[in-house]
């Protein structure tokens, strides 16, 4: 995919054409058939207007993730839309106008969200939100930074704090630890004193370490193994974002008595459809079934708790602000080159999560 350029792109920053009149096109990225990172195609519309209790929302960051590539490559997963639809679960970027009924907010206000209720939307250079889904964001924060605390951050906030309950002084096991969710895990472990212990690759040992965790080689050590050499007993809990049979019953067996196993995602079963999710999903109600004194909670679905949402990303937000959390940004790509983000992802080996960015 050509990315266009400055003269082709009818917006500039704030929203004007290239004559400085009031912009009334924008670009968004749509899927427009399962496939390939080929299959993102760039169109031109009409800048969408807001309706009562929306805010347009001119974007300048968007988060990549892994749910985005399954929903791309394949129609039959849940909640997959028909082609041709618009990626994206985060934004970060400026309220541009007001629907009805709004007041909370300010035009020209940095504010950060997800996608949840339009089922993604965010590959795009405006779009209309809920103003109830919209955070203020507190002035000088990088787009790229901030818009990883909106998915990533909330979800590693949940399953620790909300389905694992953590407390000060235990001991956790973060796979994927280089990944968007998986730093986040550690950002947020390391803030909350608890002992690290993270599964990557070689290569990105150093990003784990950087958070003050201990890496373990997936590739080439016993993870079960490695943290019962490490700890004697086990740990505390873990957090298993790749799923598989396999793995969610050796996550199981690193845990000592008492501990936690918060299974939250299909990363490493994400191409082979849905069997092996459901096999992943009854391997974990079984996991909890055994009297060991050991648990297998159900990580909460974000979606249903809107205050819990806000309350949390505002104070993630204040925490960014105050220099207390460090998100790993691998790479920040225009949006009209999401086909070039996709194929990054694709190939893995990277550290923390891809950004797309716009001109805004």
């Amino acid at each position: 995919m050509t990315p266009t350029t400055d003269h082709e792109n009818p917006l500039k920053p704030g929203g004007q054409d290239e004559y400085g009149s009031p912009a009334t096109k924008h670009h968004r990225v749509v899927v427009s058939r399962h496939g390939g990172p080929d299959v993102l195609q760039v169109v031109e519309e009409d800048i969408p207007e807001p309706q009562a209790g929306e805010v347009r929302v001119k974007v300048q960051a968007a988060g990549v993730s892994a749910f985005d590539l399954m929903h791309r490559r394949s129609r039959s997963l849940p909640g997959t839309p028909r082609v041709p639809f618009t990626l994206g679960l985060d934004i970060v970027g400026v309220a541009d106008k007001l629907g009805e009924g709004v007041s909370a907010l300010q035009p020209g206000q940095s504010v950060a969200g997800w996608t949840f209720a339009q089922n993604g939307g965010g590959y795009a250079e405006f779009i209309c939100l809920p103003a109830s889904d919209l955070v203020p964001v507190p002035m000088g924060l990088d787009p790229a930074e901030a818009v990883c605390l909106v998915v990533n951050y909330i979800t590693a906030h949940g399953v620790m704090h909300r389905a694992a309950i953590v407390r000060s002084g235990e001991s956790i096991l973060v796979h994927g630890a280089a990944g968007g969710v998986g730093t986040a895990l550690l950002d947020l472990g390391k803030l909350a004193g608890l002992e690290i212990f993270g599964t990557a690759s070689e290569h990105n040992h150093d990003v784990v370490s950087a958070f003050g965790a201990t890496p373990i080689d997936y590739h080439t050590d016993d993870f079960v193994e490695r943290i019962y050499g490490l700890t004697g007993d086990g740990v505390d809990a873990v957090f298993d974002p790749i799923g598989g049979v396999r793995q969610v019953r050796r996550s199981y067996r690193a845990l000592r008595k008492g501990g936690r196993l918060v299974w939250f995602g299909v990363t490493g079963i994400s191409r082979r459809g849905m069997a092996p999710m459901v096999l992943t999903m009854l391997m974990r109600i079984l996991l909890g079934l055994i009297p060991d004194g050991k648990r297998a909670p159900v990580a909460p679905d974000l979606r249903k708790h809107n205050t819990w949402y806000r309350e949390t990303l505002t104070e993630l937000l204040d925490s960014l602000a105050a220099g207390k959390l460090k998100p790993v940004v691998t790479e920040r790509i225009p949006l009209l080159e999401a086909a070039r983000a996709h194929e990054l992802l694709e190939r893995g080996g990277y550290a923390g999560k891809v950004v797309l960015v716009t001109g805004a």
